[in-house]
This record gives C-alpha cells, sequence and structure tokens, in this order.
C-alpha cells in the first residue's frame, strides 16, 4: 500500500489540476504539500516534465493572442523591459560583491532575475564556465521566489486594484519564470494571462545576447577563451507560431479557443509538478546570502517595475 499511495495521491492531483477543479496557487501548494509528506513517485522527475509540458503549455497559449495587439501591448513597456534587464544584471554583480558572493554566483542569480529565470540560468551558467554548485545554488534560490510570486502577485494586484494589463506586465517584468508569470497571470484574469504571456516572452528572448556577452566578459577577466553553445528555447518560436496563426484565420476562432483553454489547464498541472518537486531540502539548501541576494534584487524590480507602470499606464 506505501508504494500505491504516492501513484494514487499523483493521479488524484493532478487530475484536479488538468480538469480545472484547482486554481494555479493552489495546485502549487496541493504538490508542495504531497512533496513534504514523501507522496511523489519514485520513478517520477517532476521538474523535468514540469519543463517538458510548460513549453507545450506556452505554445497552445499562443492561440489565444492577437499579434497586433500584442505588439502594441509589449512595444508600449519596451523601455522598461530593456531598462530593467540592465539594471537587474548590474545590480546582481555590485550587491553580490557586497555580500561577499562568487562573482559566477551573484551573476546567474542576476540572469534568472532579469530574464526567465531557470531557463536564463542554463542558457548563462555554461557561457562562463560556471561551476555545478553555483547553477544549483541560483536555481534553487530562483525556484523559492517563483514559488511565492505564484502565491502574493495576484493578491498585492487585487488590494491595489490593478487592471488585467497593468497586472500583466508587471507580472512578465517582475516574476522570474515563465511558469510562475504566466500562472499568476492566469489567476488573475484571461487579458492579463495574454499580455504576461507575450512581454514574458518578448523579455526571454534576451537569453541570447545575454548569455553572448557574459561568455565574452567572463573570459576576458579569466584571459582564456569560452566556447559557448546558444539553445534559444523552441517554445519562444512555436509560440509566435501559434500566435500568427491565430492571428490570420479567425475563422477557426472556436479551435483557437479550445487551443487555449487546453494550454491553461496544462499550466495548471504543470504547477502541480513543480509544487512536487520543492522540498524543504530544497529551500534549505539555498542558503542564506543568495537568497538575500534574489530577495533585494526582486524586490527592487518589483517595487521599481510597479511604480513605473502605475504612474505611466
Amino acid at each position: 500500500m506505501a508504494t500505491v499511495l504516492p501513484y494514487l495521491a499523483f493521479l488524484i492531483g493532478g487530475g484536479l489540476a488538468l480538469a480545472g477543479f484547482i486554481s494555479s496557487p493552489l495546485a502549487l501548494v496541493l504538490g508542495f504539500i504531497l512533496a513534504g509528506f514523501g507522496l511523489v513517485p519514485r520513478q517520477l522527475n517532476p521538474g523535468q516534465l514540469a519543463k517538458r509540458l510548460l513549453a507545450v503549455a506556452i505554445v497552445l497559449l499562443g492561440f489565444g493572442i492577437q499579434l497586433d495587439v500584442a505588439l502594441a501591448i509589449t512595444g508600449d513597456a519596451l523601455g522598461l523591459i530593456v531598462v530593467s534587464i540592465v539594471l537587474t544584471l548590474v545590480l546582481g554583480l555590485l550587491l553580490g560583491k557586497w555580500l561577499g558572493l562568487e562573482t559566477a554566483t551573484a551573476h546567474l542569480i542576476g540572469s534568472g532575475t532579469a530574464i526567465c529565470g531557470g531557463s536564463a540560468i542554463a542558457a548563462v551558467g555554461p557561457a562562463i564556465r560556471a561551476r555545478s554548485d553555483q547553477m544549483a545554488l541560483a536555481l534553487a534560490v530562483v525556484f523559492i521566489l517563483n514559488a511565492i510570486a505564484l502565491l502574493v502577485f495576484p493578491i498585492i494586484g487585487r488590494l491595489l486594484e490593478l487592471d488585467q494589463v497593468t497586472f500583466g506586465l508587471w507580472s512578465a517584468i517582475a516574476i522570474h519564470d515563465t511558469s510562475s508569470v504566466v500562472g499568476a497571470a492566469e489567476a488573475y484574469g484571461d487579458e492579463a494571462l495574454v499580455v504576461a504571456t507575450t512581454a514574458k516572452l518578448a523579455r526571454a528572448l534576451w537569453i541570447v545576447p545575454v548569455a553572448l556577452v557574459s561568455a565574452w566578459v567572463f573570459a576576458r577577466s579569466q584571459k582564456h577563451k569560452s566556447t559557448t553553445k546558444m539553445v534559444v528555447p523552441w517554445f519562444i518560436g512555436g509560440f509566435i507560431a501559434s500566435a500568427g496563426i491565430a492571428s490570420y484565420w479567425p475563422e477557426q476562432e472556436a479551435l483557437f479557443s479550445l487551443l487555449f483553454a487546453m494550454g491553461k489547464q496544462l499550466l495548471v498541472f504543470c504547477l502541480f509538478l513543480i509544487g512536487l518537486s520543492l522540498t524543504l531540502q530544497r529551500i534549505r539548501a539555498a542558503g542564506f546570502k543568495p537568497l538575500l541576494l534574489a530577495v533585494m534584487l526582486w524586490l527592487i524590480i518589483a517595487v521599481g517595475s510597479l511604480v513605473w507602470l502605475t504612474t505611466n499606464f
């Protein structure tokens, strides 16, 4: 019975998420609770599975987006996106040095905060020849803050009575991973979801130049050449393609609405999987100083972008 119980818990929790009976934040919490009680099937790697399914969910979400509207929304906040990325990277290095962290660790945390969490860390890490322990530490602290953001951002948005567009842009700029961005936005409303997903993926495109510049700067500082294999997440191109199809074939609106709804429910299931991979051991392993750096950067960007958006939109 003990070996069957984790599978039963996973099937019930996953079924509730896929069927739409629980919200995104509740799915994350449910996964975390099951993980805390050791109710995760041994053969399952929830974090890896979530990463793969999330890419599919994002492509499906593209069918709910009109490109002309999306580009207009993203264009209005382009300056803020660029400034927030550059500022976060610079502050990450300066504050990291002040806290006594290794330069590579501080830069990985700054990159994850500035662009798109784990994906940015995974791309920048090899570019600067970061050690596996440095990458694991950066991923851990970013993962923890993602989970917190998913829960608290919709609450803050409602307390401040933010409109759908403002909340979508804010979450895209101030939350790290794409999963938590779209999860928080999905909990806030459909329009917020569309805005957040579009703006977040536009921000994710900065993985390429940031990784290249990082490789060049670290190679110069270490006086050796660094070879980097650039990998751009395929779902960015898939998202743009699905949004383009939905924009130019409006006669298939019913089908596209169905695909968009499927993407939303798959997203909730992904957050349930992410909760399964968030354990107390992982939280403790993050350490104090790296977590402090991540929190400081997060608060600066979250508060600064919110002030800008509420005064300019």
